[in-house]
């Protein structure tokens, strides 16, 4: 018998619950969709509705129960639940389910603060017609459930205090597009904006939270990733922690080098007093970025680098761990330590590692990253030096310890300081990498800031979008996704405002990219090749060879409309050097590789025109914009068929793409036996890659003895990384015990690397 019971309406009037509605309405949300029952999802909604219910309860009552039947059976209920939602956003925000025309929508929430005044100065209403024509509001109905609820969460334009959502999914992507090309001449723009529509609506092309939350409206900072450099002086960790604020509040995810600050005990002012050592800045450090959220959709993060022979490393590397006291703990930064090859080979060879205060030795901490040769000659001169302080652990200690809380916490990241500089778009000796960022994809320049003002100091931005593998048919497919990324991201350089005149004067000279992909695992999915076992390795070396082809292709033809970028002069690029030149060379022995396109020529053209973006590759983790995609995050396998990640709406289920087609050719991440098949994956990518990649090792106890994974083997995946070429080590993860093909994953804190 069915229950009658009254709702309320949104006027406040009470009438009966209209069954036949409801029936009407998730009827045809299920159209087309396969093994969906409407009377399944209407059973288990009918038994939550109780009497005065509002409406807008009943429709959220009607999407939760249809999204709780998603499974690996029935995939297409992350389709059913989203397609409600769509109609539950759309009537929240234009009171109805047809979207206005996009001219006296941008109109009206312009009037109320919520767009920039810009886009109708840039844009005649005539042209706004014509966008509008070429909107597809029903490609809304192409995203799953959990895409959609990313998209209410972090994406759509709202008044988050109030609960009011003032646009639908299709004008973010069209408003996006047209505010990347504005500044094209006429009639080439109206193009260009409707294939970046295109491009970025099927899911071809992915852009980060900072720009589909950001652009169009008011706010001006897009750049996802946030590289700062702190000194040794009060003045310079004060404008560190000041350019965190700044930056943060902005949205970004920030990585800070902390390496020059000097260790505990250090003399100040000739022996006048004590230094504190590092860990009170480090606190500064994270009480700046905890102190705002970014642009009120995510919380702060950071990550903060230093080299693992500074003097308090034993005491940094259990920085984050839930043992000892607060006073000697920051749990809530993650850390990146630096390593290089004289390091390891202490490690190889059982010898002891030596630490410094980097102020007792400044030009080694300068060589560590300029010059390694040098860094070896004086770090055994240091060593033998009697006057500097200094203290000697054995290197198996040290590297038992990182590798200890690495594996406990697993966020204690690496980076490989001498690949990040040898294989690098930068001359080390002019312009050296010291640092990552959050998320550790990005190895950009930096320099300290003595003040905030300082236009000397250097603070390096990255701006990234992400090529969708899973929606490519052919490499020859690339060509077009990746000029149009390059030019979108490049004008956006020039559109944003700058929080801090560092920043915009290293931006403006660098022009830096950062343009990654996402879905790798559908894309060997879809090629029945495997993580594992080599037979992906081909596939991966040609892939990722045609996407840093076709980027540097597209932004030499920049460069010879608009000009290189003014520092062109300070990247490997001017000297003629291309990545395939300067690759770690023991990656080749996981394959017989040959380079498929006409590397000389662009070689050529380079060196005559220059490059607008002095980089342009880096894989990030991507895990959002990743689900607002329908797709695997960025180049790691899944945990299983359906992902289940938390947020703050509840638990969101995604379904991998292709499921019914593929679902016997996935290698999901618990069934691959070790990591050595997917390190010679990241090191072929990283082969062509010019900043560096998000790349994960994965470990399950119950692999080994006692449940426990040996310090050996955690050590050898160590040193394959860096024998096959990688830059920078992400997360460790640990299978939990008796996890499932359903397990929750951990969602990059900072988000902003989500691209």
């Amino acid at each position: 018998m069915i229950q009658k019971i009254k709702v309320t309406k949104r006027n406040g009037v009470l009438e009966d619950i209209d069954y036949e509605k409801i029936h009407r309405v998730i009827s045809w949300a299920a159209e087309g969709l396969k093994n969906v029952s409407v009377s399944n999802v209407e059973l288990k909604a009918n038994i939550q509705f109780y009497d005065g219910i509002s409406t807008c309860k009943i429709q959220e009552t009607i999407i939760k129960s249809a999204a709780d039947l998603i499974s690996v059976d029935c995939p297409d209920y992350q389709f059913l639940s989203a397609n409600l939602a769509i109609i539950h956003i759309r009537k929240q925000a234009f009171g109805r389910y047809e979207a206005p025309k996009l001219l006296d929508h941008v109109k009206k929430l312009v009037a109320m603060g919520k767009y920039d005044k810009e886009i109708l100065e840039k844009y005649t209403e005539s042209e706004l017609n014509e966008i509008d024509s070429f909107i597809d509001h029903n490609r809304d109905h192409t995203f799953s459930y959990a895409a959609v609820k990313q998209l209410e969460g972090k994406y759509l334009v709202q008044n988050r205090v109030k609960k009011e959502i003032y646009e639908s999914p299709q004008f973010i992507f069209a408003l996006v597009s047209a505010i990347l090309f504005a500044e094209y001449k006429k009639p080439e723009r109206l193009i260009k904006v409707r294939q970046f529509y295109d491009a970025t609506s099927k899911f071809k092309i992915s852009l980060p939270t900072p720009i589909m939350s950001g652009l169009r409206t008011p706010s001006r900072q897009f750049s996802s990733c946030v590289l700062i450099e702190s000194g040794d002086s009060l003045n310079s960790i004060n404008a560190t922690s000041s350019s965190i604020v700044r930056y943060v509040s902005q949205r970004s995810g920030i990585g800070i080098n902390a390496g020059r600050i000097r260790a505990l005990g250090s003399e100040i002012r000739g022996g006048e007093a004590f230094h504190t050592g590092v860990i009170p800045f480090y606190k500064y450090f994270q009480a700046a970025v905890k102190c705002c959220y970014q642009g009120g959709v995510r919380g702060g993060a950071a990550t903060v680098f230093y080299p693992i022979w500074h003097l308090e490393s034993p005491s940094l590397l259990v920085l984050k761990n839930n043992r000892g006291v607060d006073e000697n703990r920051v749990r809530h930064l993650d850390y990146g330590v630096q390593i290089n090859k004289t390091i390891y080979k202490r490690l190889l060879d059982l010898k002891n590692i030596t630490l410094f205060s980097p102020h007792d030795v400044p030009d080694l901490y300068d060589a560590f990253f300029e010059d390694q040769d040098l860094f070896e000659e004086l770090y055994v001169k240091y060593e033998n030096d009697p006057t500097i302080r200094k203290e000697s652990i054995p290197a198996l200690e040290i590297f038992s310890t990182l590798m200890g809380e690495r594996s406990s916490t697993g966020r204690i990241y690496i980076q490989n300081v001498d690949h990040c500089n040898t294989h690098s778009p930068f001359d080390p000796k002019q312009a050296p990498i010291r640092q990552s960022n959050l998320c550790l994809e990005i190895a950009l320049p930096t320099k300290p800031l003595d003040n905030i003002n300082d236009v000397e100091g250097e603070i390096a931005l990255c701006t990234l979008s992400a090529i969708n593998l899973g929606q490519i048919e052919t490499l020859a497919d690339l060509e077009i996704l990746c000029e149009l990324s390059v030019r979108a991201l490049d004008s956006l350089l020039d559109y944003q405002d700058y929080p801090v005149a560092a920043a915009e004067a290293s931006t403006m000279a660098r022009r830096t990219l950062g343009i990654g992909t996402i879905n790798l695992a559908y894309y060997l999915a879809k090629n029945n090749v495997k993580y594992s076992d080599g037979s992906a390795n081909q596939l991966v070396h040609e892939t990722y060879e045609a996407i840093q082809y076709y980027l540097l292709k597209a932004s030499n033809k920049l460069a010879q409309e608009v000009g290189a970028c003014p520092k062109f002069n300070e990247t490997t690029y001017s000297q003629g050097l291309l990545p395939i030149d300067t690759y770690k060379k023991e990656i080749d022995a996981v394959g017989k590789f040959e380079l498929l396109l006409d590397w000389e020529a662009l070689r050529e053209d380079i060196k005559l025109y220059g490059l607008r973006n002095s980089t342009l590759t880096a894989l990030m983790p991507s895990e959002t914009s990743s689900q607002i995609s329908n797709a695997t995050n960025g180049i790691e396998p899944p945990r299983g068929f359906v992902s289940v990640k938390a947020s703050k709406d509840g638990i969101l289920k995604q379904v991998v793409p292709g499921i019914e087609k593929y679902k016997d050719n996935y290698e999901l991440l618990w069934s691959i036996p070790n990591n050595k098949g997917y390190l010679a994956l990241v090191g072929i990518m990283q082969k062509f890659v010019d900043q560096s990649i998000s790349a994960n090792t994965n470990y399950d106890p119950s692999s080994f003895e006692d449940n426990k994974v040996p310090m050996k083997l955690l050590l050898g995946d160590l040193i394959l990384a860096y024998k096959y070429g990688l830059k920078t080590l992400y997360y460790h993860n640990t299978r939990d015990q008796g996890g499932s093909n359903e397990e929750p994953e951990e969602v990059c804190e900072g988000g902003a690397c989500v691209i």
